[in-house]
């Protein structure tokens, strides 16, 4: 092989390794048809620390229990509340398969015995839910 071959073969890989590293470095998301329930909630000020994470365990437990509950995300780590007369103290999150199950969770019965523990806690909660 001459030194011009050589060259021309050592360009196009340089520029084959440029360009697949341009391709593997986009950033690249997705827009899942999904639902994500987003909860938001302020806890009375006589419960305490046990029974609040009584009610957010139950959330994992209660999403092991229901068809169609993809994911949970249970440890808050910032809440804004949308003014200083309601300071929202904890959030959780469930993501249902589709629009079906998200249908199914409120009356099943899981969801009813975890609201049990959770209803007497919550002063007050926002709920959103979102999908694409």
């Amino acid at each position: 092989m001459n030194n011009s071959l050589r060259r021309i073969i050592l360009g196009c890989t340089v520029v084959a390794v440029f360009v697949t590293g341009l391709v593997i470095g986009q950033n690249k998301y997705g827009q899942p048809k999904s639902i994500v329930n987003v909860v938001t909630l302020k806890w009375k000020a006589d419960s305490t620390p046990e029974q609040r994470q009584q009610a957010i365990d139950g959330v994992k437990t209660m999403a092991s229990q229901i068809p169609g509950v993809r994911n949970v995300w249970i440890k808050t780590i910032k809440v804004q509340g949308p003014n200083a007369q309601t300071p929202f103290d904890s959030a959780f999150v469930m993501e249902f398969a589709d629009e079906a199950a998200f249908k199914a969770y409120g009356d099943h019965p899981a969801h009813k015995k975890w609201e049990e523990i959770y209803i007497p806690l919550r002063e007050t909660s926002r709920t959103h839910d979102i999908t694409n």
